[in-house]
């Protein structure tokens, strides 16, 4: 009989949530993400120095200083790693735009389209890039944008049903509900030591998202994220995509037994809330209202701020000396 992880794949697309190509070789995913903390942690391994020093010399030939030159390898190593990520897989890629943008939708479009560009420049056609957003107001707004011009986008950092569907109504190309933050939230508030699977609260939370958009027919795919355990990725079997870390889809492969599709686009309806629509006052108005949306969106923004910061520091040393 198939492993977990093998019947997984036969109903939701598997996405590997590392930087780690050997990883990526062992349990062929279809698509892939990355972001500063997977990147500075690839950075220090031996085996990626080649795709490094490339990375660093591309930024040192713009000049400047040394901060200047660590910002643009920044978004020269995201650009490297993605395509040596692209050499593996056959779907698609996600990078991310630096997260201190998250509140400024021309920028956030300018990041975007910077990005595309370092791709192109290399070959890679546009459909096999997702552009990285926090799910802010502004970052919604900037995908909408870049969607029509043929820039697809994932939407990261979402926690609230609002953010969800404002994204939708934008017409992005994919979301990322964060699964295992919003358990952590609400870990903490209750002071309880755990959920059982089907209550878990990320569960719950991309289950509605899920069988909201099929119901009313939104194209916007849904890609459950940032797991803590397999129960809540077994919850989730028949989600369109699932972001899994190495070391959960090690478990999964390890699984015997028959996995059980959870989330189907047939049996949606009936399941599904009744439709809103959601405008910037509503928007607003909504997160306000929604404590561990708003907690968790800031706290992801600063935390992926911070990560890029860090990975411009240590970087600097290395393209002064590229």
């Amino acid at each position: 009989m198939a492993n977990f992880l093998e019947q997984l794949k036969t109903m939701t697309v598997v996405v590997a949530d590392t930087g780690d190509f050997e990883s990526m070789k062992r349990f062929k995913p279809r698509d892939s993400t990355t972001n500063p903390s997977l990147i500075a942690a690839a950075v220090a391994l031996p085996q990626y120095e080649a795709v490094v020093k490339r990375g660093l010399a591309w930024a040192k030939k713009g000049g400047g200083s040394n901060a200047e030159m660590a910002r643009r390898a920044v978004d020269r190593l995201s650009v490297e790693f993605g395509c040596e990520i692209l050499k593996i897989i056959p779907g698609r890629v996600s990078t991310e735009v630096d997260a201190r943008l998250s509140y400024d939708t021309e920028k956030s479009m300018a990041k975007a389209r910077e990005l595309i560009g370092l791709y192109e420049q290399e070959g890679i056609k546009r459909e096999r890039v997702l552009i990285k957003l926090a799910s802010t107001w502004e970052g919604i707004k900037a995908a909408e944008q870049l969607e029509k011009e043929g820039i697809h986008c994932n939407l990261t950092l979402l926690f609230g049903f609002h953010q969800a569907v404002a994204c939708a109504e934008a017409k992005v190309t994919l979301i990322s509900p964060f699964v295992g933050r919003i358990l952590d939230w609400y870990l903490k508030s209750t002071g309880k030591a755990s959920f059982a699977p089907p209550e878990d609260p990320g569960v719950v939370s991309v289950t509605k998202i899920y069988n909201y958009y099929k119901a009313y027919g939104y194209q916007t795919e849904v890609m459950g994220a940032s797991f803590r355990n397999v129960g809540e990725i077994t919850e989730l079997a028949g989600c369109d995509l699932l972001t899994i870390a190495p070391k959960l889809l090690a478990e999964l492969e390890g699984m015997q037994g028959t996995l059980q599709r959870k989330l189907d686009p047939a049996k949606s309806k009936p399941l599904a809330s009744e439709k809103i629509h959601v405008d910037e006052a509503t928007f607003a108005k909504l997160h306000l209202e929604d404590k561990m949306a708003t907690d968790k969106l800031k706290e992801g923004i600063d935390g992926f701020a911070k990560a890029i910061t860090d990975l411009e520091k240590q970087l600097e040393p290395r393209v002064a000396q590229a």
